[in-house]
């Protein structure tokens, strides 16, 4: 492969795009051997490139271009490049992308309107060459493109490749004006090359083995034609009726191709380097090593910025959530207002404690698309060097829980405490928030680390949910727990809500008496008149340790849940 714009080419499942995760180390190494080598060497462990996918899921949709540019510059620049030169770097691409106009604009999300098809295929270039690579990677850049903004992408590449930059890209079916800007072409076919040579002489080689073109007709619909056995391009030449079906044209094509000047060239070149290198027995092909530029602080400052200024923009995620919390802390407000000291306060307090911790358990199941949402940007930028997996599992936990956790309980705590009329004493209320905060978080844990390695939202809430409904049965309220059989008992030590409502319980019921106006001679034997009587009831512990305890379960539950999640992310598979 040479300076300039090298093209792959095929028919659909010809093995373009496997072929250029092969080359730019993105498939999984596991089964493959050989070696991509770099003029000749084997690619060194910090060597520059960049690879951009098919797909668009590469920038952040609520940041501007400049700001998405910025954060790749911020993370994958050395250092020793000034902030300065940086911003530098940063302008000096938006003009030659052709971005000016759009530069503070923002990307643009399913919600929010953005730039053009073309500008956001650019950005996404962009992203890339921040780093000034010496080799990139595009797996075909022009889909979803019309014909015009598709043609000023390539224009844009080949610009790039005349200044020296070796540009690999797997394309489908271009236009003329597209294809002639080809410096070199390879032609695949179910995975095997019948053309690998400079895009010029492709014409004349397939004129020399049969296969002639129309005058005006495109050499790229051509090619396509002649691998896919259409008629019309294989009537010109003169093949016995066996061989023209499409695996006998297939099978021509690639004898055909290695009995060429262009195969017998690319074989001596290869021989060369293979009596070159020293003789060490079969190669295994390894996988790419990913180098960081930038160290843990300055990784977890640019992307915990990123985090929460992409959810500041997205109100339907923050501001909703309140409002949702909002409505639901006045609804359980009206229902269980202002509770008595009596039996049915007492019931009614139960209820309340009961829907409170429920309704944590089921408000954090939101979480589960904190990662999955992410995923193909997480798996790209990891790939790229952009951070270290820790720097961007603590920055979406800390964002997810200061957020979209702790402002919700806060509310809801603030509004519900005070309507339901719960013990009043500054100590009781702010235990009551802490347990609800510490109930969301232990929830939360647990939703990530289930969704963590899930492709589909829908799936992981099923999967939390059936945990959720399980958990809750054990919470305290539909059975009692001390009835519970021993051989089952076992299992209320994994629910979330017994925890939290066992807590909120011993918090709110000691120190309470349930039987004002009762004469002690007429209270029925067996009625419960104390919080502590209720509680022994119940079988929950009230003791200072009794009530820590909980605080301590869903402390280390938290711990084992985000301690899965992270591990999930480690060995989730980053390569195709």
């Amino acid at each position: 492969t040479v300076p300039g714009l090298n093209a792959i080419m095929g028919a659909t499942g010809s093995g373009k795009s496997s072929f250029l995760d092969v080359l730019a180390a993105r498939k999984d190494p596991a089964g493959l051997t050989g070696e991509v080598l770099i003029d000749g060497a084997p690619q060194p462990p910090n060597f520059k490139w960049a690879f951009q996918s098919r797909s668009d899921d590469v920038v952040m949709g609520t940041l501007t271009v400049r700001e998405n540019f910025s954060f790749s510059a911020a993370l994958r620049l050395p250092s020793s490049v000034s902030v300065a030169e940086k911003e530098q770097k940063v302008n000096t691409l938006i003009q030659e992308l052709g971005l000016s106009r759009v530069a503070d604009s923002r990307v643009g999300t399913q919600l929010i309107r953005g730039i053009s098809g073309g500008e956001r295929k650019r950005t996404n270039i962009g992203m890339e060459l921040i780093i000034d690579p010496p080799v990139l990677f595009l797996d075909e850049p022009t889909t979803g493109l019309d014909a015009s903004t598709a043609n000023s992408v390539l224009l844009l590449l080949k610009r790039m490749g005349n200044h020296g930059r070796t540009i690999i890209l797997s394309i489908h079916q271009p236009r003329y004006s597209i294809y002639r800007l080809f410096d070199s072409l390879t032609l695949l076919v179910t995975g095997k090359q019948v053309f690998h040579g400079p895009a010029q002489s492709a014409l004349d080689y397939f004129s020399d083995i049969g296969y002639t073109c129309e005058p005006h007709n495109n050499p790229a619909d051509f090619f396509l034609d002649v691998i896919n056995g259409d008629s019309t391009a294989v009537a010109v030449f003169n093949v016995s009726k066996s061989s023209r079906s499409r695996r006998g044209i297939e099978d021509k094509l690639v004898e055909e191709y290695r009995s060429c000047h262009f195969y017998k060239q690319t074989k001596a070149e290869l021989g060369g380097i293979v009596q070159a290198k020293p003789t060490s027995g079969t190669t295994t092909r390894s996988g790419r090593t990913i180098t960081y530029n930038t160290g843990f602080l300055t990784q977890f400052k640019w992307v915990s910025k990123r985090t929460f200024r992409n959810l500041m923009l997205n109100p339907q995620t923050g501001v909703a959530q309140v409002a949702v919390t909002l409505f639901l802390a006045l609804v359980v407000g009206a229902i269980f207002y202002d509770v008595q000291d009596n039996q049915s306060g007492m019931q009614n307090r139960f209820g309340a404690l009961f829907f409170v911790t429920v309704n944590q358990c089921f408000s954090s199941l939101s979480a589960a698309e904190l990662f999955i949402s992410e995923r193909k940007l997480f798996i790209h930028e990891y790939i790229s060097g952009y951070y270290r997996l820790s720097v961007y599992f603590l920055c979406k936990v800390l964002s997810d829980i200061i957020t979209l956790r702790t402002i919700p309980a806060l509310v809801f705590s603030c509004v519900a405490y005070f309507l339901i009329g719960l013990k009043p004493t500054v100590e009781a209320f702010f235990l009551f928030m802490f347990t609800v905060m510490l109930v969301a978080y232990t929830a939360t844990s647990m939703a990530l680390a289930i969704s963590a390695d899930q492709t589909v939202v829908a799936i992981a809430n099923i999967f939390m949910t059936i945990a959720c409904v399980f958990m809750m049965i054990f919470a305290g309220l539909l059975v009692n727990l001390t009835s519970i059989a021993s051989w089952l008992a076992w299992l209320k030590y994994f629910s979330i809500p017994r925890y939290g409502l066992s807590a909120l319980q011993a918090n709110e019921f000691t120190g309470l008496y349930f039987c004002h106006g009762l004469n002690d001679s007429i209270i029925p034997p067996g009625l419960a008149c104390t919080g502590e009587e209720f509680l022994t009831e119940q079988g929950v512990d009230y003791s200072p340790w009794g009530f820590w305890q909980n605080h301590v379960a869903l402390g280390v539950m938290i711990i084992c849940f985000l301690t899965i999640t992270y591990l999930k992310l480690r060995f989730i598979r980053k390569f195709s």
